[in-house]
């Protein structure tokens, strides 16, 4: 009954404001400054009220966890609280009594993310949402489906697969469909489905003070809109830097009739990217088509007890009916062979397909297991298709002329790939050589005019290259559209810019 009353004193009023709580006995804190001792003692008191005590920890191991994603740990930044939110009205009074405070906000979903963007810079609160994990609304017959954070992509298609349909976003981790929105996912099946820019219909954000709102309108679901500012893609892709994601409005798509998987190696690398190319400029419908070089394919040989020839290897995949994935594949097998590729293996089984593209997904542990005790930096860049032979050449060159290991590989239809670039940590002159190798790569792709993330993010690991990207105006627009949401920088500090 307490917590009820406690909620009733904060919802928003009849004219749309928050009442907010009233704490002048403590000091604001100012941007960049981490909050006091006393600061957060009494937010988790307040928080207490709402979420009940199992809604929220300061335990030091509970805070590391939540401080850290599946990248390197640049930075020992650890979060104050973490706080399990169990709806959007949660959400809206942690971020009521934040704001209040001028607390950071931390929005945490799986932890799959490669740039550091959970960490707590200036420390805060990180508000983990995996206990919101209903499918809200599914509508088959339009071919839509609204989620909450806590619902994951593996999650989704176990629920859909039974009315024959598939979200076919396909990052590799099974990350929150909510958090893919925010961090733009793509992964495999992109160049025939798109990333989550082009998949997402609407999605409902929580504003920094707490504040309620639906980014193409309450409900809506319709697959195109020309009415005003596209609000949804400025959150696709924001990390939560604007506002929570407390749920996302996504298409679905029909199970193909048919899928056939391949796999075929090449003499170099430049043969299977120019097969690659020549795929698509033939117009094949090719629904994945993935790149792994001599280097990570050996290493998938000997972790997975595969016999694949360690060689620049394509794996593809064809989805349609039975007709025209024969016509596919014949047509793609052609190309491969006047660029000299070898026999194509077939997987017609799903369960050989899975396990096929299952050695695929899991490469990053696979790379990890084969050198024991070290880590990895995992970077990826994405460029126009025809200049991707030549990047992945001079990465290639410059990786092996380092002395360090690095795997390439990547997502090459959409002209996006990744290196992991292997260091012992007890070693810092590795790391500061996979780090010059990442920074190396990042110039080069945006010297061909490309990007220096496909589908990563900038989180922290990336920000020094964002500005020469987007250039001065560029950022500058950026930051204002943040302090017009976010004024006192609250949500997610730190990342994608250094300051206001």
């Amino acid at each position: 009954m307490q917590r009820v009353l406690f909620i009733s004193r904060i919802v928003q009023s009849s004219t749309g404001s928050l009442r907010r709580f009233h704490y002048s006995k403590f000091l604001l804190q100012s941007t960049g400054n981490r909050p006091s001792v006393e600061l957060i003692k009494a937010l988790k008191q307040d928080l207490i009220r709402v979420l009940g005590n199992d809604g929220i920890s300061n335990s030091e191991t509970i805070c590391r966890q939540h401080s850290r994603d599946e990248g390197v740990d640049r930075n020992n930044h650890v979060v104050d609280l973490v706080v399990w939110p169990q709806s959007t009205a949660e959400c809206s009074l942690i971020a009521s009594a934040c704001y209040e405070k001028k607390v950071p906000m931390i929005p945490f979903g799986t932890g799959t993310g490669l740039e550091s963007g959970v960490c707590g810079v200036y420390g805060g609160v990180s508000v983990d949402m995996s206990k919101m994990d209903q499918i809200v609304d599914f509508n088959p017959e339009d071919f839509d489906v609204t989620v909450q954070p806590g619902v994951t992509r593996k999650g989704l298609n176990h629920f859909l697969k039974d009315h024959g349909l598939w979200f076919p976003v396909d990052p590799g981790a099974d990350a929150s469909l909510c958090g893919m929105t925010a961090t733009s996912a793509s992964g495999t099946n992109a160049v025939r489905y798109g990333t989550m820019r082009e998949n997402v219909l609407n999605t409902e954000i929580v504003l920094a003070d707490g504040r309620i709102f639906c980014t193409a309108g309450n409900g809506r679901r319709s697959k195109k809109s020309s009415a005003g500012f596209n609000l949804t893609n400025l959150f696709v892709g924001s990390e939560g830097s604007l506002g929570f994601i407390t749920k996302t409005t996504l298409k679905i798509y029909g199970i193909p009739e048919m899928m056939v998987s391949a796999v075929c190696a090449f003499p170099t690398v430049k043969a299977a990217v120019d097969v690659c190319v020549q795929v698509l400029q033939s117009n094949i419908p090719i629904a994945r088509i993935e790149l792994m070089d001599d280097v990570a394919m050996e290493m998938c040989n000997n972790h997975n007890k595969l016999d694949y020839e360690v060689a620049p290897t394509l794996f593809l995949e064809f989805h349609g009916t039975e007709e025209s994935v024969k016509s596919q594949a014949k047509f793609a097998a052609e190309i491969a062979d006047y660029n000299g590729g070898s026999q194509f293996r077939w997987a017609y089984e799903t369960e050989e397909r899975n396990r096929l593209w299952k050695a695929r997904h899991d490469i990053y542990w696979t790379v990890l297991q084969s050198n024991p005790g070290c880590r990895a930096i995992v970077t990826d860049v994405c460029v126009p298709i025809t200049c991707l032979p030549d990047l992945i050449a001079q990465t290639k060159s410059d990786i092996q002329q380092s002395g360090i290991i690095g795997p390439c590989l990547g997502h090459v239809g959409d002209g996006n790939f990744h290196t992991f670039l292997v260091f012992n940590p007890n070693k810092p002159e590795e790391f500061k050589k996979a780090e010059n190798l990442a920074s190396r790569m990042a110039k080069r792709a945006l010297d061909l005019n490309g990007t220096c993330t496909g589908e990563h993010g900038i989180g922290i690991g990336k920000m020094a290259y964002l500005e020469k990207e987007m250039g001065p105006l560029g950022i500058e627009i950026m930051k204002s559209i943040k302090r017009t949401l976010d004024p006192h920088w609250l949500m997610n500090p730190g990342k994608i810019f250094s300051s206001a």
